[in-house]
């Protein structure tokens, strides 16, 4: 009996140590755990501290070496100087000069807003788009046309490349040439200018209308007249006409087949005018454009085909098929006659102005069908001078 308490005793007291020893096993694990756990968390606390540093660091210098590419701030401040993006540099680009290729500007042009209402106080205003082959002959004569009608225009030049227009600082036209390339007549080089004039001046949004002039064309009314008619006008004026001829459908390329048909081909005036919508859907043409470039080679004359087929294709409810330029064909042959200066009197003007005819202006008829003429001579002038301030009254 002695034996079986003994024996019962020690097995308690071994119980008993065996406990004692896991309780402070569990204490050992669970202070060796928050000693691991204090030192991790240090250590992650001073890694993700540098981290930030170094991220907070590098976003300030790449911001600050952004801002010095774009000649602004060297520190994250709004931009101050002229170059930086504002809404008066977006909307009214005064420095026409640009690296743009065609393609980029073409692609910028060609950007239209969805929301319709203007952020910002608009005058619509139309440009003026010179294609010339050199010296502006009756750039006194536009200059006295634009004098005091600053807000309502904007002028565009498309020279030779090499050509440098002399206009006074005063001037409407002083710095107002665009990025040009060599134009050669009759062939697509002309098409090209025209986009290329249509393009730069897509990218000032107060034009609203576009005419396309050259360096023989003058103004038959003064500007408050041209202005009220072209903002008033709800069509394009691009003159667009099946020619069954040699000289309209004689010059088509069925090569075009299938995207453009016989039937579907058309001719016109060079000179147009067009609103803003139609001249955003020219400079984003690129198929059509190409296939004029690849097929329509001289003597197809795509200057005389592409816009007014292009419109009659899938604009020509937006467009009256006419023209606002007057020109004279009665001597035949490729060419118009040349006014000279002895040939510019009140009454030639006149009949110009009011030669007789009717068209279209905004569904109904109207005698005012020319705001513009081409060709005049240089010696047309002094002429054109005398007579601005009584028959055309500017």
């Amino acid at each position: 009996m002695a034996r079986g308490r003994g024996d019962k005793e020690d097995a308690e007291k071994y119980s008993g140590l065996l406990k004692l020893v896991q309780i402070l096993s569990f204490l050992v694990v669970f202070v060796a755990g928050i000693i691991i756990g204090l030192a991790t968390s240090a250590h992650m606390n001073t890694y993700f501290s540098s981290q930030a540093q170094l991220f907070s660091t590098s976003t300030v210098t790449s911001f600050q070496v952004s801002n010095s590419k774009d000649n602004c701030s060297q520190t994250p401040t709004p931009c101050s100087e002229p170059d930086c993006l504002s809404m008066n540099v977006f909307l009214h680009p005064t420095n026409l000069t640009h690296k743009l290729s065609d393609d980029e500007l073409f692609w910028r042009a060609s950007l239209t807003p969805y929301r319709k209402e203007y952020p910002f106080p608009r005058a619509p205003k139309v440009a003026f788009m010179f294609l010339t082959r050199g010296p502006l002959p009756f750039m006194p004569l536009w200059e006295r046309f634009f004098k005091d009608h600053e807000k309502y225009f904007s002028i565009y030049l498309h020279t030779p490349p090499d050509y440098y227009l002399d206009a006074a600082v005063d001037s409407p036209f002083y710095g107002r040439q665009i990025p040009s390339q060599r134009v050669e007549w009759g062939t697509v080089s002309l098409a090209g200018a025209e986009r290329r004039l249509l393009a730069n001046a897509l990218l000032d949004f107060s034009n609203e209308r576009f005419v396309l002039l050259s360096e023989s064309c003058i103004p038959v009314y003064n500007f408050p007249t041209v202005y009220k008619y072209l903002i008033g006008s709800s069509y394009s004026f691009v003159e667009s006409y099946d020619d069954p001829t040699r000289y309209g459908r004689g010059r088509y390329n069925r090569r075009m087949l299938p995207h453009i048909k016989l039937y579907q081909w058309r001719k016109g005036s060079q000179w147009f005018e067009m609103q803003r919508s139609v001249a955003t859907y020219i400079v984003s043409d690129t198929k059509y454009y190409n296939l004029f470039k690849k097929y329509c080679k001289p003597a197809c004359y795509p200057d005389e085909h592409y816009i007014p087929t292009f419109l009659n294709m899938f604009h020509g409810s937006m467009n009256a098929n006419r023209t606002v330029t007057w020109v004279d064909w009665s001597m035949g042959g490729p060419h118009p006659a040349m006014h000279e200066g002895v040939n510019v009197t009140e009454d030639f003007i006149q009949a110009i102005r009011n030669n007789g005819t009717l068209c279209a202006y905004n569904d109904e008829q109207t005698s005012v069908c020319y705001l513009f003429a081409r060709k005049f001579a240089p010696s047309a002038l002094e002429p054109l001078l005398n007579l601005s301030s009584t028959v055309m009254n500017f």
